[in-house]
């Protein structure tokens, strides 16, 4: 399975004023591993960016005037996520923006929705994790995903990011499988301790079951979690 890890920077939130994508950047992953290829462009968006905006991003417009309009960049990025699934966080914004871009193309391409499928990463944190803050920076810190470089926002550093947080969301387990020439590393960036593998005892699996007071605490630690959540536990599915 082929999948984009995908994030946008722009001169502001709203499309409909008008705001325009600045940077665009996109990690590969082809059956949950990694795979070195990428698509990283600046934009020129020919106006300048919102002061909140540019407070997180610190792309000015002086330093984007040299950088190609997305027309010119359009055949190669819809190329490059063409038939794959786009994994995005808060996607409905990335694709919003995206869209009105390819609008400006003036039909030459379809919606970007129409190419790829959409894997929101939001929506699937609130659904593992509900009633809990789910950021990009907050899931970092839940996986121990290293976002030191995170001063500012920049695409490309957010998609690798995210990439790993996807990753441990989802199983992880893309750095364990054989032939893994890099060493694995922990959240600091440091080699991790090799994975030791306990042998396991002759005979059937020992089962315990839980007692009647561990049932009712957990039940009682479910109810809390559908109270704090709007109802929506998973667990209880």
């Amino acid at each position: 399975m082929r999948q984009i890890i995908l994030d946008t920077e722009t001169t502001g939130l709203e499309v409909s004023s008008g705001h325009r994508v600045i940077e665009i950047g996109c990690v590969e992953i082809v059956s949950r591993r990694l795979t070195g290829r990428v698509f990283h462009r600046h934009l020129n968006p020919d106006r300048d960016s919102d002061e909140a905006a540019l407070a997180v991003h610190g792309l000015t417009r002086e330093r984007l005037a040299r950088e190609p309009r997305f027309p010119e960049v359009a055949a190669e990025f819809l190329d490059f996520v063409a038939g794959a699934e786009l994994v995005i966080h808060n996607a409905a914004f990335d694709v919003g923006f995206l869209n009105a871009e390819i609008r400006r193309l003036k039909g030459e391409h379809p919606p970007i929705d129409n190419l790829c499928r959409v894997l929101d990463t939001l929506a699937l944190a609130r659904e593992i994790h509900p009633g809990q803050r789910n950021s990009l920076d907050a899931l970092c810190k839940r996986y121990g995903v290293d976002n030191s470089r995170r001063e500012l926002h920049g695409a490309l550093i957010d998609a690798r990011i995210l990439a790993d947080v996807y990753l441990a969301m989802t199983g992880g387990q893309s750095a364990l499988e054989l032939g893994e020439s890099r060493p694995r590393r922990g959240a600091n960036g440091a080699p991790s301790a090799p994975v030791v593998r306990n042998a396991r005892p002759e005979g059937a699996l020992r089962v315990i079951e839980p007692s009647v007071a561990e049932l009712a605490a957990h039940e009682d630690f479910l109810a809390r979690i559908a109270k704090a959540s709007g109802g929506a536990c998973f667990f209880r599915r």
